[in-house]
């Protein structure tokens, strides 16, 4: 414990106290106003002699120095931690000079240690501060110490003689008094600390020390601090490295004296050599005894070792500089070359002055889109984007048809390294100009838009493309471009607005149509694609990650799972700092058979891959219980061992794989963890370019320069050979086309070279060892698999994900703030809206909505329920909010207490655009159906609510029921509402599905049902769900309207204008599932479950309708179906 002191300085008399360190912050204030003041003096000096000479200027620099370190020496003494911390982040360590030693021979950090002061001295260390170099022995410190004690004694001695022989009235603040209280606690001062120097003994050695191998000539020793300091400060640490375990003789030896950076790379190390690491700790008193490393020894060496695997890239880029040279030297003499290379040679523009005057009244960008491809780049810095000075975006059109594919995509993100040759592109395929090719016309205009962008913006590179357009039901499809500005100087002067404003304004002026148009969709998602083309560039820390390799196929692509936060790779979990493995753990993952092979590696300390193991084992349950597996699927889990992944930057990738049938899932079949926030996939080959992009930029520039200009060639080739005539044409045609295709042919080749993505090829290949098991790694037996939320944020984050349709749009304007998140399953009506044509449904209408893995809920069984359920126990009740009630009212409506029925439907809610009305299910049972209304009970039971047009609703008073748990989203804020668990850790896939009533109802036409299905459930269990659900709801709507007293002009309950049906449980044999896609229908059997649909019937749309030939069709027709 340091002992304080009272202060007798006359510089800075206080009185301290005797239970801390610190002086109030006052002291802080003043010593710096102080100090600042003496620095500001000197500058004073300095300004009234600049013209005398150099030495002048010399000497007030020492006195500046010398002042500097005088401050610092005085708050070190007296212990100011906050006064050293402002004078060490105001200062730099040469202006206060930190380690020139006082009078005394002492270094401010010598102060700090031997009076024992840690925090001080580790403040100091951090700074750069050293020890007193006199001190080269233990002996000479003490020696020091005890004369320094000594002269102090003597000092005062004197001192005390001559104010003892003073006058009583000349004692009173005299010069020699106030040098008398001075060396007073300079003596007090010096006794401390030859008292903490006495008391103090040599450290314990440090702890937790670690060797790996850090690449095939190196090696990583990583340490901690003692677990005892033995009453010193640690300030250095000495690593030592030897070929024998007695360390004699030494390889060699380093000290560390940065504390802060506890690890060391031993380099120059012969490979194959094996190599002993020991690390000792110093303070005051010596050295400690030095710590053997776990493992004792290790052996530089790299896993390519084992297989003779070469670095995929290697050679790779010279190769392309090659091949660019050879296409570009075909137009070398061509007179398109000729014409853009004086433009390659003019001066560059300056962006913002260019900006300034091309953002003007008279700029061709594009209002209002109408039918057609459109191009819009959005500039941003921070949260602020640059619009036009009509606060439009930069658009520009395209073509003014739709003709643009995945592929013309994919090779528009690859021109988007080409920006700065956009031109020499663009007359190089002027003759394509009359080509018939549709796909070469669509290129084409797709280099014009983009060099009219780069006119009218005034900038060359107009940045990267985002990995999906924006589609609307209107036929317009925008293609984004987007750059961050923020490292480009002189852009004050131009029109940047925040993205919340610019979206509150476009929000207010936007039409007032039910479906927005891709611009509004694009105004809408602003802030997702920031964030998605912000974490598109950054990288992982460096070390070694486990990482899952997962897709999705479809009809026309195939897609990759990613996280919203890192974009650029697989989901993954880091698994340690080191990104090396070397040949030792290779050659034992490799070598894996069985869970008893782990077990003896985990028992073995000193074994090369028990750090490994060890990493490995927290990293895959961490990745698991990330992407929410479960323990009986988990052991079916694969880790890849033909490769190690490096993907540049220090950062290494093992694999995670799902079984082989599992790797690419076939359309219709969704991942448990794809069903949660926080992912999304992309397409592959959109991946694999944004991915190279962040980690190897220099390699993927040089491939998408390449690639997009063979694409140009390979076209306008086969064009030529198309157009070709005479027989010297056809000739010519055919030998530059299979130029063209043996380019084309090399690239590939050097592409499959580069690409980490083959090893899907093995992954999938069943009858092919390419994985050892995850259940030799992991014992899942006595391990299980923690299930983590979805998202560890707690904010709103703004994340990438798909087009939202207008009737996404509607939903969640309908519903008052509430939305889909909250895992409800809901029935929409609406007043004035007709059906829109199977052709016109957007690509989502199946609204496969990824629920929370807390939104499943296995209820438990209560014996009780059943008795106390009254006879309408069953049946929904109605609560009108609409009309009169707030947002408040309205989220604590859907807040009240509820119970979740044992099947898929959690909520069903009833909307309409001027009336809403919530309906609650208030039974655990499932609702039986209802065949016709039931006599309502006493009015007892009933509670009444009253709305302005004196209709009333009454429903039935609260059932005993257990009370709900209430969670929080941490992605979304919403709050969620569950049955108590039965338990079961880890819960089946499930989906909602918005299902349509297209037969007789009396309701709104497009009134629709949501369902939380699982894949087991049937199209016959659906359709029970459908019909029940309508007829409670109508059932009650019968009730309602029985009550109305309103005129029927003026009710707007559709119950009241129209008769609702209610059918019975006997004629639900007369009902059928259809499917609706692009004017198809298809009819489900009633044993067929959806959820197992492919493409492209999972952009369709589900009804419920009468059976072609049933009774009821024949007596109702199918008038509600368009």
């Amino acid at each position: 414990m340091t002992q304080q002191i009272p202060d007798p300085h006359p510089l800075i008399p206080r009185k301290y106290s005797s239970t801390s360190c610190s002086s109030p912050p006052s002291a802080a204030r003043r010593l710096y106003r102080n100090l600042s003041g003496k620095f500001r003096t000197t500058n004073l000096l300095l300004e009234d002699t600049a013209l005398p000479g150099q030495s002048d200027k010399d000497h007030s620099h020492k006195t500046t120095m010398f002042q500097g370190n005088e401050a610092l020496f005085e708050a070190v003494e007296h212990q100011e931690l906050d006064v050293v911390e402002s004078l060490l982040s105001t200062f730099s360590p040469e202006e206060l000079d930190l380690n020139t030693p006082n009078s005394e021979g002492l270094l401010p950090l010598d102060i700090a240690i031997m009076t024992n002061n840690v925090p001080m001295a580790k403040l100091l260390l951090r700074a750069g501060a050293k020890e007193s170099p006199h001190f080269l022995s233990l002996e000479g410190r003490a020696a020091h110490l005890a004369s320094l004690v000594q002269e102090a004694e003597h000092r005062i001695a004197e001192l005390v003689a001559q104010v003892t022989e003073e006058e009583p009235g000349e004692r009173e603040e005299s010069n020699r008094e106030r040098q008398l209280k001075t060396w007073e606690w300079k003596l007090r001062l010096y006794k401390r600390m030859q008292t903490g120097y006495t008391h103090a003994s040599p450290p314990e050695p440090p702890s937790d020390v670690h060797l790996s191998v850090s690449s095939i000539n190196s090696l990583r020793v990583y340490f901690q601090e003692p677990l005892c300091h033995n009453s010193a400060v640690i300030t250095k640490y000495r690593v030592s490295w030897s070929s024998v375990p007695s360390f004699t003789p030494l390889l060699g030896e380093t000290v560390i004296e940065d504390v802060t950076q506890l690890q060391y790379d031993i380099t120059g190390l012969t490979a194959g050599t094996c190599c002993y690491v020991q690390v000792s700790a110093y303070n005051m008193k010596g050295w400690s005894s030095p710590q053997i490393s776990e493992p004792a020894c290790a052996t530089p060496s790299s896993w390519r070792e084992v297989d003779g695997f070469p670095p995929r890239q290697q050679g790779l880029k010279e190769a392309l500089e090659q091949l660019l040279g050879q296409i570009k030297g075909a137009h070398r003499h061509c007179t398109c070359h000729e014409q853009c290379k004086p433009q390659l040679n003019t001066r560059k523009h300056s962006v913002s002055k260019s900006l300034r005057h091309l953002f003007q009244p008279t700029s061709k960008f594009v209002k209002n889109l109408k039918r057609g491809l459109y191009l819009a780049c959005i500039l941003y810095k921070d949260e602020n984007v640059l619009v036009t000075s009509e606060d439009q975006l930069p658009v520009v059109e395209v073509d003014d048809s739709y003709s643009c594919h995945a592929q013309d995509l994919l090779w528009f993100t690859k021109v988007s390294h080409l920006w700065e040759e956009l031109t020499w592109m663009q007359q190089c395929i002027s003759p394509a100009h009359a080509s018939s090719s549709c796909t070469l016309q669509t290129r084409l205009k797709m280099i014009q838009a983009a060099a009219q962008l780069q006119a009218l913006l005034g900038t060359v590179d107009l940045g990267q493309v985002y990995f999906e357009p924006i589609k609307d039901k209107h036929g317009n499809v925008v293609l984004v471009l987007m750059k961050d500005v923020s490292a480009c100087a002189s852009l004050e002067g131009l029109r940047w607005i925040p993205v919340s404003k610019f979206q509150l304004q476009r929000r207010s002026s936007s039409s007032s149509s039910d479906e927005p148009s891709a611009l509004e969709t694009l105004l809408t998602t602003l802030h997702e694609k920031l964030a998605y083309h912000r974490r598109s560039k950054k990288c992982l820390s460096p070390g070694l990650y486990l990482g899952y390799l997962k897709l999705y196929t479809s009809v026309d692509q195939i897609r990759v799972l990613v996280s919203h936060k890192h974009p650029n790779v697989l989901c993954h979990v880091k698994v340690r700092d080191n990104d090396h493995v070397s040949r030792e753990e290779w050659q034992w993952l490799q070598s894996l058979s069985s869970l008893e092979d782990s077990a003896q590696v985990c028992a073995d300390a000193q074994s090369a891959p028990h750090r490994l193991l060890l990493d490995l084992r927290t990293a895959a349950k961490d990745l698991l219980g990330y992407i929410n597996i479960p323990n009986h699927q988990a052991q079916d889990f694969r880790v890849y061992v033909k490769e190690v992944v490096e993907l540049g930057e220090g950062v290494s990738f093992l694999l995670l794989l799902p079984p082989c049938e599992e790797v690419c899932s076939p359309p219709g079949q969704n991942h448990l963890c794809s069903l949660r926030s926080g992912f999304f996939t992309l397409p592959l080959q959109i991946f694999e370019l944004v991915h190279f992009e962040a980690y190897c930029p220099s390699f993927i520039g040089l491939y998408c320069r390449v690639s997009a200009l063979l694409g140009l060639e390979s076209l306008m080739s086969q064009q030529t050979l198309r157009e070709a005539f005479s027989e010297s044409e056809l000739f010519a045609a055919k030998q530059k086309h299979q130029q063209v295709e043996e380019y084309l042919q090399h690239m590939e080749d050097l592409w499959r070279d580069a690409r980490w993505m083959v090893i899907l090829q093995s992954a999938r290949y069943k009858h092919q060892s390419s994985g050892v098991s995850l259940s030799w790694i992991i014992d899942f037996s006595k391990e299980s698999i923690p299930e983590k939320p979805a998202s560890t944020s707690s904010q709103v984050d703004y994340l990438p994900s798909p087009t939202p349709s207008p009737e996404t749009t509607r939903k969640h304007s309908d519903s008052h703030g509430l939305s889909d998140e909250d895992n409800s399953s809901e029935v929409f009506l609406t007043t004035d809206s007709e059906y829109s044509s199977s052709v016109t449904q957007s690509t989502r209408e199946l609204d496969l909505l990824p629920p929370s893995p807390t939104s499943f809920r296995s209820v438990a069984s209560h014996p009780s329920s059943s008795s106390q359920s009254s006879p309408r126990s069953s049946q929904p009740d109605v609560l009108q909010t609409g009309g009169g009630m707030s947002r408040r009212e309205l989220v604590n409506v859907f807040d009240s207490d509820f119970i979740l029925p044992s099947r898929q439907i959690e909520l069903l809610r009833v909307t309409e655009k001027r009336t809403a009305l919530c309906v609650r299910t208030s039974s655990l049972e499932y609702p039986p159906p209802v065949s016709m209304p039931t006599t309502p009970t006493s009015s007892s039971n009933h509670k009444g609510w009253t709305r302005p047009s004196s209709f009333d609703l009454c429903f039935s008073a609260p059932e005993p029921r257990p009370a709900p748990v209430r969670t929080l989203s941490e992605d979304s804020g919403v709050q969620r509402l569950s049955a108590p668990s039965s338990g079961s850790p880890h819960r089946p896939c499930h989906t909602t599905l918005r299902v349509y009533p297209q037969y007789r109802t009396g309701l709104p036409k497009e009134t629709s049902v949501k369902l939380r299905v699982t894949p087991e459930t049937s199209a016959k269990e659906m359709i029970g769900l459908v019909v029940q659900e309508i007829n409670a709801v109508c059932h009650h709507l019968q009730k309602a309207a029985q009550q109305c007293t309103c005129a029927v002009d003026q009710c707007s309950y559709p119950s009241c204008e129209s008769e609702v049906c209610v059918y019975g449980s006997e004629q639900l044999e007369h009902f059928g599932l259809v499917l609706l896609v692009e004017g198809r229908e298809k009819w489900l059997q009633d044993d067929f479950c959806p959820l197992t649909l492919q493409n492209p019937w999972t952009r369709g749309k589900l009804c419920v309708r009468f059976k072609e030939y049933s009774p009821l069709a024949l007596q109702y027709s199918r008038a509600t179906t368009v």
